[in-house]
């Protein structure tokens, strides 16, 4: 099986990550586009973990184990 697919004329990764990183914050319930807006850390972070996991999954999947248990909102 290939490691990636590559659609000619298709959505870049780039563009793939920017639409993803708009469903997470919607998921998440945080507005880019109107007056409830986050930090730059959460945007920048957010949208570095959607290219990853639209470019190398599996890498996304090893980081995300490596990385310490993020402490819950109180």
């Amino acid at each position: 099986m290939a490691d990636s697919v590559e659609i000619h004329g298709g959505p870049s990764p780039e563009d793939v990550a920017h639409k993803l990183l708009y469903a997470v914050a919607w998921s998440e319930n945080i507005d880019l586009d109107g007056w409830a807006k986050t930090d730059r850390k959460w945007i920048l972070d957010t949208y570095a973990e959607c290219l990853l996991t639209v470019k190398d999954p599996a890498a996304r999947m090893a980081a995300k184990a490596a990385s310490p248990p993020k402490p819950d909102k109180p």
